[in-house]
């Protein structure tokens, strides 16, 4: 991408969108601008930029339309700190299960990998060179130092030589000459002491004590090394890794994603339709209403403890989507309701829009295929009428039984495909024409069923 996603303008945005995700063009108009406020919140003046909060967006559909693949392409164009939970798996705090705030400290994890990553790029050409001193000093140990009565001229003589050597050998790492051979250092040992397994209850979920406690059990107990023979590539990469660990500055990782998290985090929160209540109910509804009276200081505003710090979730952006086919988004409780201002109706997928998915996105399933069977040099060619078939088919069959969107292209495609997948080494012939005629053959008994289409496709 030429341009960084802050100079992007709402009609770029959605151009960057269309190449991974066909149709729903009021989602990609809604997500655009709440990027490209983004962009216009950081250029305000300071004693209002607190007040400005994102609008979050509600995405009302069926599966396998878009909304997921929306939210993931936006995080990835932007360069956003992203998670994808799902709201049924979370309980009201105080029960066993998942807590809403562990979605913060996921989203705060995923940063800190990244921003590490990040800054172990920025240092990586100084661990390297750190890393083949350091090497070297195996391959040529440094002389020991020579006796005084020897005299000056025998001692410059010796570092003389051993410099020259100790070049003879960089010259012969940088060939691969001496990729074969073995040296003796330490290596971080992997036998730790076992971790205690304690069981705790709090307010957090059962995951997340887990790794508090496999964090704290690991810092107690110091790091084994031990002296082994590894071979000369493997010793350079691990010196690599360790000088990496040792230049990366911890805090500076710390702030960066602490601050990414706070001012661009994106959490897409998936099935909040199964949160909602569709009935009144007497005695706790730790699974539904539960849940949203939770989510909802989270997405309004509040401070979380996560290992790195307090995270402010003020200006997370949130995308909740939800099929919404039993409970509808009147269902939630009303303050959660007011939290996602923007409500968008996503477009149930037609022929027309099967078509282009198959044909036009950068990963489109076609050029997927083409791909993977061009390692077994057979060469496909799908023709406009198979394609059509085949969008016609997946339309047919999302009306008869389950409406699952764009999925049931990857079933039908599977299944069309199946025989040349399984051939494909043996085959004489190279080029396989894949018309019409030959997806009619492949499906007719299935799509004839309608009983047997529920079970294949």
């Amino acid at each position: 991408m030429a341009k960084k996603l802050n100079f992007l303008t709402p009609k770029e945005i959605v151009k960057e969108l269309e190449k991974y995700v066909i149709g729903q063009d009021r989602a990609k108009k809604s997500v655009a601008i709440a990027l490209r406020t983004r962009f216009r919140r950081n250029n305000v003046p300071s004693e209002i930029m607190d007040d400005i909060v994102p609008k979050n967006i509600l995405l009302i559909g069926p599966t396998g339309v878009g909304k997921t693949e929306i939210a993931r392409r936006i995080a990835k164009l932007s360069d956003s700190p992203f998670i994808k939970v799902e709201a049924s798996k979370f309980t009201e705090v105080g029960y066993m299960g998942r807590d809403v705030e562990s979605m913060i400290r996921d989203i705060v994890e995923t940063a800190y990998i990244n921003e590490r990553a990040k800054e172990t790029e920025q240092v990586i050409e100084k661990a390297k060179q750190n890393a083949e001193e350091l090497l070297l000093d195996l391959l040529v140990p440094p002389p020991p130092r020579m006796p005084k009565k020897n005299g000056a001229n025998n001692e410059a003589n010796g570092k003389s030589s051993y410099a020259n050597t100790r070049e003879k050998f960089r010259t012969m790492f940088k060939e691969g000459k001496l990729n074969d051979r073995f040296v003796e250092m330490e290596v971080r040992s992997l036998n730790r002491p076992p971790i205690p397994i304690i069981e705790i209850f709090s307010q957090s979920g059962i995951d997340d004590i887990g790794q508090d406690f496999k964090d704290m059990f690991s810092n107690m107990f110091p790091k084994q090394k031990k002296l082994e023979k590894v071979k000369v590539t493997e010793a350079y990469d691990i010196l690599i890794r360790e000088e990496s660990e040792r230049l990366v500055d911890a805090d500076k990782v710390i702030k960066n994603t602490i601050q990414s998290v706070e001012n661009s985090g994106l959490i897409f929160i998936d099935e909040i339709d199964k949160i909602a209540s569709r009935e009144k109910s007497y005695g706790p509804d730790v699974s539904r209403e539960g849940v949203q009276r939770d989510l909802l200081p989270i997405i309004e505003g509040s401070n979380v403890m996560t290992k790195y710090g307090v995270v402010r979730t003020d200006h997370i952006l949130f995308i909740a989507a939800g099929a919404f086919h039993v409970s509808k988004p009147s269902d939630l409780i009303p303050e959660l309701q007011g939290r996602f201002p923007i409500r968008v109706e996503m477009d149930s997928l037609s022929k027309k829009d099967f078509i282009r998915i198959l044909k036009e996105p950068k990963g489109a399933l076609i050029k997927q295929y083409f791909a993977l069977l061009k390692t077994e040099n057979v060469v496909l060619d799908f023709t406009d009428d198979g394609i059509e078939r085949i969008a016609e088919i997946a339309e047919e069959v999302n009306l008869k039984t389950e409406n699952i969107g764009a999925r049931r292209l990857h079933t039908i495609l599977e299944k069309v495909m199946e025989n040349i997948s399984f051939e494909a080494p043996f085959k004489i012939s190279k080029k396989v024409v894949i018309d019409k005629a030959y997806v009619d053959d492949r499906l007719k008994d299935i799509v004839k069923d309608e009983d047997l289409s529920r079970y294949i496709l």
